[in-house]
């Protein structure tokens, strides 16, 4: 139970308590009847108080949570659309318009598999057209895909390009366009992308970002000395700027980012991490 709806709750007593005594106490009916008047709408307003106090944090939560699960979506599509990119580029990109671009024009080579590899007779067709053909790589495996067509039991691989956007986020609500901002805010997705060396091997790695709310720091962090000549230091000062829970209540949302980054947690939603591999994870999973 919050300080504020202690108060309102010991207010509310307080009245009522009051009130009995002041009603057993008066004499005349008209100055009851005057009491009441009075009473009742003042002890309506702290009880209205009282409930709004109670279903402020409830009501906060159900839409932080529901900003959350776009925001969430959001951060998904962006690891998917990174994660297709790094397979053609071998790297990730800390661009949303290069993301965009790859989803519009990109093209992603998807490899066809023919046949069954574990059929013994499939294997051994294979073998005696690999003697026949003479061939290697994509020559020899468009061979076995003609000879496939043309009825004979045979396996292998032919690589298929095929376009970005008939293949990654292909859910009729995906909206490329809106991929780049934070939902409730037009602020702009915040990414990295870096390649790391991780035990001697470098390794690409990326993050995205949508905060709650950004930390802004007033003033930094200082060392001074006190009275005695003792060193101290004094703590740095910040405020929060509402991102992805903006124009929700201001307090809440500062309680809450303030809350997160005193523990050393991201005050948001984020996805990947370019400080250390996690396997594209992101903070809600």
């Amino acid at each position: 139970m919050n300080s504020t709806l202690t108060i309102i709750l010991a207010m509310v007593a307080l009245i009522a308590v009051l009130g009995g005594i002041v009603f057993l106490s008066v004499k005349s009916k008209a100055a009851k009847i005057a009491f009441m008047v009075l009473l009742v709408p003042a002890a309506a307003a702290l009880l209205y108080l009282c409930v709004q106090s109670i279903m402020q944090p409830l009501n906060f939560q159900k839409e932080q949570e529901a900003r959350k699960a776009v925001a969430v979506q959001r951060l998904k599509d962006i690891r998917t659309l990174e994660n297709g990119f790094k397979s053609v580029y071998g790297r990730y990109t800390p661009s949303i318009d290069t993301l965009k671009m790859f989803y519009e024009a990109g093209k992603m080579e998807v490899v066809y598999q023919f046949g069954s590899q574990d059929d013994s007779i499939a294997d051994v067709n294979r073998k005696a057209l690999e003697k026949k053909f003479r061939l290697k790589g994509a020559a020899l495996e468009q061979k076995m895909y003609e000879a496939f067509l043309a009825g004979t039991n045979v396996w292998g691989r032919i690589p298929n390009a095929i376009a970005v956007k008939d293949t990654l986020c292909t859910r009729p609500d995906f909206c490329i366009d809106s991929i780049g901002f934070i939902p409730c805010c037009g602020e702009p997705v915040q990414m990295d992308a870096i390649v790391k060396t991780v035990s001697g091997v470098k390794v690409p790695l990326f993050e995205a970002r949508i905060p709650y709310g950004e930390k802004v720091v007033t003033a930094p962090k200082t060392k001074s000395t006190d009275k005695k000549g003792r060193p101290i230091e004094i703590a740095e000062k910040y405020v929060i700027k509402e991102m992805l829970l903006r124009g929700m209540d201001h307090q809440l949302v500062v309680n809450l980012c303030s809350e997160l980054i005193d523990t050393d947690r991201y005050p948001g939603l984020m996805v990947g991490s370019i400080s250390a591999p996690n396997n594209n994870a992101g903070n809600w999973e």
